[in-house]
């Protein structure tokens, strides 16, 4: 088999991706693009281990690390996105991203409601 065939999939697969994480908003679709880039280097890693026929088959190893690190990454994401969305009620980026850039921080000795500052 040659290698051009992974390697032009793997591409298609990391380009898709690659649009999937700029153009969505929700979170968890965008989560599930970079599982998908992930994908795609780990087919990168594996046919070139096939095709250089490593001893140590370091690009399958490699492949083990990559998957559990997309594991835990997968998990550890997506319990903050169903944190903001069970407090923000949406999973939408653009909105995330307003809440965070919009505010600036609020002095200690400001006074944080009306009533406060009649007191």
């Amino acid at each position: 088999m040659h290698l051009a065939y992974p390697a032009v999939l793997a591409a298609l697969l990391f380009c898709t991706g690659l649009y999937g994480v700029l153009a969505r908003r929700n979170a968890i679709l965008v989560l599930m693009s970079v599982e998908l880039m992930l994908n795609a280097v780990n087919l990168n890693l594996v046919a070139f281990d096939v095709w250089l026929r490593d001893a140590l088959h370091a690009g399958q190893a490699l492949t083990l690390f990559t998957i559990a690190i997309a594991a835990a990454e997968i998990g550890i994401g997506l319990a903050i996105v169903l944190m903001v969305y069970r407090n923000r009620g949406t999973s939408d980026v653009d909105k995330l991203r307003d809440t965070a850039e919009g505010r600036e921080p609020v002095p200690a000795d400001t006074p944080h409601s009306p009533s406060e500052a009649t007191a």
